[in-house]
């Protein structure tokens, strides 16, 4: 004989710790990702041109560089 339960196909309930900590650590993250993004664009901006000809970046486009944002004048994602 089989039984099934009503509760099978429904999530597990949320815990109000375990919210806490998710968003704890998404916020932690973001912190993170952007003191590694200015760090990346400080170091790009200290190249002089020739370098950043090299490496395919305009030194007006440094940060839509470090951040991944299309580029409108290329079509494409930097």
């Amino acid at each position: 004989m089989t039984t099934i339960y009503s509760t099978a196909g429904q999530p597990a309930p949320q815990s109000v710790p375990g919210g806490f900590f998710r968003v704890l650590g998404s916020w932690v993250n973001g912190i993170v990702t952007y003191l590694a993004r200015r760090q990346a664009i400080q170091t790009l901006s200290e190249l002089d041109d020739r370098a950043l000809r090299d490496i395919g970046i305009e030194r007006s486009r440094i940060e839509s560089a470090v951040r991944g944002t299309v580029d409108p004048d290329f079509g494409r994602i930097m």
